[in-house]
């Protein structure tokens, strides 16, 4: 009979969990704002309704670490169900994401990362790992001819932007030649880019880490001879791709970034479901001037 009554209050128990709506908290280090970010945005999104649970998202206003740690330890004060934390930099955000694993919040990563997650205590990553996409990126130059190239690198100090700037030069099997810039100042970022040009006539190659950087390279670029490929998708990045200014973009389908930690954790508050491996990767994907048509429609519904 005891046994009874317990199986039965256990029961009750699980029962208002699930009832009681579940609140998870993601923090990212991009804005929501941004071209690639706003996607990871409709992504987390659509999960909160699909999955009927309450999302906040949160973001620094720029590609600030100290005030994203801070972002992070209000979230564990506020003792949601689950978090969703991008890691660009594992270093200043270990305390704040260990913090709130030893309180018992479930963490799932998502973009940045996967190299270190699973040591942070973060239960699953979903992203692409950054210096194989970057290799890639590489390979793909180097079969294209490309002898002398420049990663320009739009947030200098995020650890997975210099991981693709690492595969690409492994990739193409030269020497890494980074030109640093700043995210936000896209009339700066043209103008670096013209210069490095302007120094260095025999520049074949240019890869962005975002469309944040590398749109106003598709300016910088315009009239040259230069095979230019980036990081991730945007309306100009597609509408280049189609029109043959760009050689390629690495999709690394950011929109199950944020969609896909919203269900994973969702699933995990309510039945104690996790995906058996520890790194779920959403990319990387290529696409080029031969099936950019096929994603604009999808781009323009916020999805790609």
């Amino acid at each position: 009979m005891k046994k009874l009554l317990l199986g039965v209050l256990l029961v009750m128990g699980m029962g208002l969990a699930m009832a009681q709506q579940i609140r998870i908290v993601v923090i990212s280090h991009g804005q929501a704002a941004d071209p690639f970010w706003s996607v990871v945005k409709n992504g987390v999104d659509q999960a909160a309704k699909d999955m009927n649970v309450r999302v906040e998202y949160r973001a620094p206003e720029t590609f600030d670490m100290v005030r994203m740690a801070q972002l992070i330890d209000a979230a564990v004060a506020s003792k949601p169900n689950g978090i969703v934390v991008s890691i660009p930099d594992a270093k200043a955000l270990e305390k704040s994401i260990t913090a709130a694993v030893k309180a018992g919040i479930p963490v799932v990563s998502m973009n940045s990362g996967s190299d270190v997650a699973e040591k942070l205590g973060v239960l699953v990553h979903v992203g692409q790992t950054e210096y194989e996409a970057g290799l890639g990126a590489g390979k793909r130059m180097k079969a294209a001819g490309v002898k002398n190239a420049i990663c320009v690198n739009q947030e200098v100090g995020n650890v997975a932007l210099d991981l693709r700037c690492k595969g690409f030069f492994d990739g193409l099997g030269i020497k890494a030649n980074v030109l640093p810039v700043k995210i936000g100042d896209p009339t700066g970022i043209k103008n670096a880019v013209a210069a490095a040009l302007q120094k260095d006539p025999t520049i074949d190659g240019i890869l962005t880490l975002g469309p944040t950087a590398a749109e106003p390279v598709l300016q910088a670029v315009e009239g040259k001879k230069i095979t230019f490929g980036t990081f991730d998708l945007s309306p100009a990045v597609l509408k280049a791709l189609s029109e043959k200014k760009m050689a390629f973009a690495i999709d690394q389908q950011q929109w199950l970034q944020g969609y896909l930690p919203v269900v994973i954790l969702t699933n995990y508050a309510r039945y104690g479901l996790l995906p058996a491996n520890p790194v779920i990767l959403t990319g990387p994907g290529f696409v080029t001037p031969e099936n950019a048509a096929r994603v604009i429609d999808l781009s323009k519904r916020g999805i790609r």
